[in-house]
Parts: C-alpha cells; sequence; structure tokens
C-alpha cells in the first residue's frame, strides 16, 4: 500500500473487521435502516452511531461560531477524544475511533490502541488528527479494506461535473451528554444532556433534524450502529437461532471482505479469451452473432434502468 489512505465502503462487515484487525474484543457495528429508536435500543449495549451523508454544498458546512444544531463544547477536547480530520479519505475510521477511544472502560480496545489514546489525549485535537494520520497500525488496517480498483475512470476527468462528496460523523454519549464527534469541526458538538438509556431516543431525533434540511429526493444515508458483539447476547439468553444466523453473517462479511481485496481483472480476462476462442472455433457466424445478441442485450438493460428512474448509487467514506 502506498503512504496515503484509501477509500473504504460504509459497510457493516468492513467496520466490523477493522474493528477487529486493531485489536478490539467482542465489538461490531449493524446497519440500521429505519430512524425508529427501538431499532436502536434493540440493540443494546450501543456505545454509538456512525452516519454517513452526502457532503452539503448548498449551505456553509463548518463554522467557527455555531453550527447547524447543537452548540460547540470547546472544553470537551480536554476530557474526551477529539481530533481534528487533516487528511482525505479517513473520516470513516476517524470516526469509529471517536466512538471507540472515549469508551475505555466499556470495552476492550486492546493495547495498541489503548497506547495510541494515552499518548494523544496529551495532545490537543489538531495535533491528535496529525497522529491518527501517521498511525502505520491504524493506516494499515484501513487501507486493507480498500476495494481494488484496477481501473481509472477518465471520465472523472473530463466530463467537467462535480463528484458527490460523503462524509461521516458519530454520535455517541459521553458523561451524560449527547456528543457529535466531526473532525471537521472545530471541537465536539452537544446536542445537551443525554443518558445511555436515552440514547437511541436523543440521537434519532439528531439525525432526523439533520436528514430533513435535505430534498425530500436525497435519500442518500447510511447509519451505522458499534455495539455489543451480538453472538455474546445470543448465547447469554441461549438463542440458538440468533447465534446461528449470526455466525454466518460473519462467514458472510470475511467472504466479501477477501473479495475486495482480489483484483480480478486477470481471471476475468482469461475467461473472456477462452470463450472467445471457444466462439470462433464454433464456426457458422457463432462469434458475430455472439456479439449482437450481446449488445441486444445491453440496450435492454439501459433502456429498462432509465424506465426504472436509473441505477443504485454505492456510497463510499
Amino acid at each position: 500500500m502506498s503512504g496515503g489512505w484509501n477509500t473504504i465502503e460504509s459497510d457493516a462487515g468492513v467496520f466490523t473487521y477493522l474493528l477487529d484487525n486493531l485489536g478490539v474484543k467482542d465489538v461490531q457495528f449493524e446497519e440500521l435502516l429505519t430512524l425508529e429508536p427501538d431499532a436502536l435500543a434493540e440493540l443494546y449495549p450501543v456505545y454509538g452511531v456512525i452516519f454517513l451523508f452526502k457532503y452539503p454544498t448548498n449551505v456553509p458546512y463548518t463554522s467557527t461560531d455555531k453550527p447547524l444544531d447543537g452548540t460547540f463544547d470547546r472544553d470537551a477536547s480536554e476530557h474526551i477524544f477529539f481530533a481534528a480530520q487533516t487528511i482525505q479519505n479517513a473520516c470513516g475510521t476517524q470516526a469509529l475511533l471517536s466512538v471507540l477511544m472515549n469508551k475505555e472502560g466499556e470495552m476492550d480496545m486492546g493495547g495498541p490502541l489503548r497506547d495510541f489514546r494515552d499518548f494523544a489525549m496529551m495532545l490537543p485535537p489538531d495535533i491528535r488528527g496529525e497522529a491518527l494520520s501517521n498511525s502505520e497500525l491504524i493506516r494499515d488496517v484501513h487501507n486493507s479494506f480498500a476495494k481494488s480498483s484496477p481501473f481509472v475512470d477518465e471520465t472523472q476527468r473530463t466530463s467537467g461535473e462535480t463528484e458527490d462528496a460523503f462524509h461521516f460523523v458519530a454520535y455517541t454519549p459521553i458523561d451524560g451528554t449527547l456528543f457529535e464527534l466531526d473532525g471537521l469541526q472545530p471541537a465536539p458538538i452537544s446536542h445537551g444532556a443525554c443518558s445511555s438509556d436515552e440514547f437511541p431516543t436523543k440521537v434519532m431525533e439528531v439525525l432526523q433534524r439533520r436528514i430533513n434540511r435535505y430534498e425530500a429526493t436525497e435519500i442518500r444515508f447510511n447509519l451505522m450502529a458499534m455495539v455489543r458483539d451480538l453472538r455474546i447476547k445470543a448465547r447469554e439468553i441461549g438463542d440458538t437461532e440468533m447465534l446461528a444466523r449470526e455466525e454466518r453473517k460473519r462467514r458472510d462479511w470475511q467472504f466479501e471482505n477477501a473479495l475486495r481485496r482480489h483484483n480480478f481483472v486477470g481471471f476475468a480476462g482469461a475467461v473472456l479469451k477462452e470463450v472467445v476462442d471457444m466462439k470462433l472455433k464454433e464456426g457458422d457466424g457463432a462469434y458475430d452473432k455472439w456479439i449482437t445478441d450481446a449488445k441486444d442485450k445491453t440496450k435492454q438493460r439501459i433502456e429498462s434502468r432509465k424506465k426504472g428512474g436509473g441505477e443504485d448509487i454505492e456510497m463510499e467514506g
């Protein structure tokens, strides 16, 4: 890997095994498909949530005076972990760490991250961000989950269109206060008093207000909760079906993460070469018919997609 930070996907399996590879024990992520507080409360204990959204272009995002919601707590950085974001593409991992580093005593974050936290807490937020970006352990684990991307999309350079940008922020209750931790802001943002039990209700209210600031047609949001490993809960309550389901989910995540690391261009090229050779050997215009049929099917898919309202959009952070 290079010395930079690569883009990773907003995916519960990616973030769960990112935690695991950093040495964190008995913690996972769960994707939430609703803003109903009960959906979050069911995952108790919940350490925090990470919210992915489209970076707004119609209003100023950062402010040195007052955020769009809540209030800046400029003294909070002295006793909670808050780091300025100093590099691109790391906001997902930084949001993850913003929750994790403020839950010391509630989970086993492992020796390397505990040592990093102890060191970073002696620094101001801007230098904490530099320390985070220069951590080889965190950067290497982060980059190990980057998708293989063997091709460069030249149209992004010549079309003149601005590509949408997305950003992650963290929300977590700390010492009786609901904090929004966003490395692009000058300080932690307080959203008022909040206990761990109140967190599901209060954080969903904050997120709903945030979503309401967008056009009704904007639906590209993603919400993930950092929770205790659900397999532990299944064993505690003796739910064998839940345990089997969670074990199966872990295996699926491992398989998907393995696929992300591989470049299949060589394999695809070899398969295509063999198929072409086979069609050419068949003779009687089999190759030309194969090409014509493929073009017709592609046109049909394009027309069907246009009628259906466009393509699905994969969000990354």
